[in-house]
């Protein structure tokens, strides 16, 4: 059977490779090959900050299968694939042929697609009986989200009045109210300006009437109603803005996808240790799994030094950008290791850099890549759960303020509208879900390696959603005050 050839040649690959592994990789590896060869539907779940070594026991059943199967990884992920697993498997002795580009694959080899082109496959209906492997499944939904977004570009007014060159004034002056709207709007600063269906009503109406139009004038006027959003991205430089444009729902673009056809889809799903069923995402694209299986890394031995201290300012005091200068003075002095302050309000880790800079010097770098031993870099959310495998890894993480989405965020704002709209609990099904994940996503270094934790946001004793953030940081040991490492 192809669960233990895939096993018998993972096992030996692995012992030729000699380094230290992820302990289930045979696991996986038989799993994947149990539902390549069933053609059912399979959700692997890994803890968030899994090593990504796991890949090999993915690809290992994929290189031994002989049924047609699709695999969608995004871009960045093509990458490692191509340049560091396809390597490895070569090196074993394996070979995994594989398609590259929007065409379908021949027999026998892999399709390699990106989100893009799924989508561009199941509109053509070139995707066949193939089964799709999905890994990154906690991305799933943005990613596809990007891949339908249209965006319009200073070059695409140009294009379509040259197209157009009867409504030129008409579409110069839309353009002109367009960019008055945006400039002029307080939030330019932060250089995102949500427009609203009005802002876009009389561009609509014109493009309406006009015809043909080019790319992509007439998708973007296809994709309309109150289930997209937009956005201008502000270039304060250049003085232009980009128009963007995003389904709030885009998987139902992709509504029973899975059905009829087998599946595995695998990410880092787990939320608080206890396995909370198959995510939304995959639910709404038609997957039905046979097997649930929930793979990590050991538990703990010692719980994570968590300093969270009693009675702290809430994020809108006046006094809280002081508490977090202060504290993040306090939790640096005596760190010999590298500290991380995350924090997303942009005015404010500003504000907090020049502080800590001020104190320490050239130890402190707003997201530097190249830090000193005892470095401390204040950054984004995003920035760091990108970049944090490429890190040397922290002795300590700073939460200044706990990721979660703001609403001051255009596609945001329009998600938690359409929840409202619907009498939903916009917090605990959309920003909290997210907040948590992203947070354990952000602690992977500290679980492997060893480190402290601090929390300085006041909401997570003052709030009574800050219970779930508790438990979904365990095992946890509470610091008391602070004393050098």
């Amino acid at each position: 059977m192809l669960e233990a050839s895939a096993h018998r040649q993972l096992k030996a690959l692995l012992l030729g490779e000699g380094a230290e592994r992820w302990p289930h990789h045979l696991t996986l590896s038989r799993l994947v090959a149990r539902s390549l060869r069933r053609q059912d539907h399979t959700l692997v779940r890994l803890l968030p900050g899994t090593d990504p070594s796991w890949w090999i026991g993915l690809l290992v059943p994929l290189a031994l299968g002989e049924t047609p199967v699709a695999l969608v990884v995004s871009d960045g992920l093509r990458q490692r694939l191509l340049r560091v697993e396809w390597p490895r498997l070569k090196a074993g002795g394996l070979s995994l042929p594989c398609w590259q580009g929007a065409t379908a694959a021949p027999d026998g080899q892999l399709w390699l697609l990106n989100h893009q082109e799924l989508l561009q496959a199941w509109t053509r209906g070139s995707l066949g009986q193939r089964q799709l492997v999905i890994p990154e499944a906690e991305h799933l939904e943005g990613h596809l989200r990007q891949a339908l977004g249209i965006r319009l570009d200073p070059a695409d007014w140009d294009r379509l009045r040259r197209c157009q060159p009867a409504a030129e004034e008409s579409l110069l002056a839309l353009h002109r109210r367009l960019s008055q709207r945006v400039f002029s709007h307080p939030g330019s600063g932060r250089q995102v300006v949500a427009l609203a269906p009005e802002d876009e009503a009389p561009l609509r109406q014109l493009l309406a009437l006009l015809a043909p139009l080019p790319d992509p004038w007439g998708a973007w006027l296809a994709a309309s109603g109150e289930g997209w959003c937009s956005w201008a991205q502000v270039d304060p430089d250049l003085l232009q803005w980009q128009g963007h444009r995003q389904p709030l729902a885009p998987l139902r673009q992709l509504k029973g996808l899975l059905e009829g056809r087998g599946a595995i889809l695998v990410g880092e799903l787990a939320g608080s240790g206890k396995a909370q069923g198959p995510p939304a995402s995959a639910l709404a694209l038609g997957l039905k799994p046979v097997v649930t299986v929930d793979l990590g890394d050991p538990p703990l031995a010692d719980p994570l030094p968590l300093y969270a201290p009693l009675r702290q300012p809430l994020p809108n005091s006046p006094q809280f950008a002081e508490h977090l200068l202060d504290h993040s003075r306090r939790l640096i002095l005596g760190q010999a290791g590298l500290t991380i302050v995350l924090l997303d309000d942009s005015g404010l880790r500003r504000r907090l850099t020049s502080g800590l800079a001020a104190e320490f010097g050239s130890r402190v770098g707003h997201e530097c890549t190249a830090p000193e031993s005892n470095g401390v870099i204040c950054c984004r959310w995003s920035w760091w759960l990108e970049h944090q495998c490429r890190l040397p890894h922290p002795g300590q993480l700073i939460v200044a303020l706990l990721p979660i989405a703001s609403l001051e965020d255009p596609l945001t704002a329009a998600q938690v509208h359409d929840l409202r709209r619907q009498g939903r609990d916009w917090f605990r099904e959309l920003l909290l879900p997210d907040a948590l994940n992203r947070l354990q996503r952000g602690l992977a270094s500290l679980r492997r390696h060893g480190g402290r934790l601090a929390v300085l946001d006041g909401r997570l004793r003052a709030r009574s959603w800050g219970r779930q953030v508790f438990s979904a940081l365990e095992p946890w040991v509470q610091l008391n005050r602070l004393l050098p490492n």
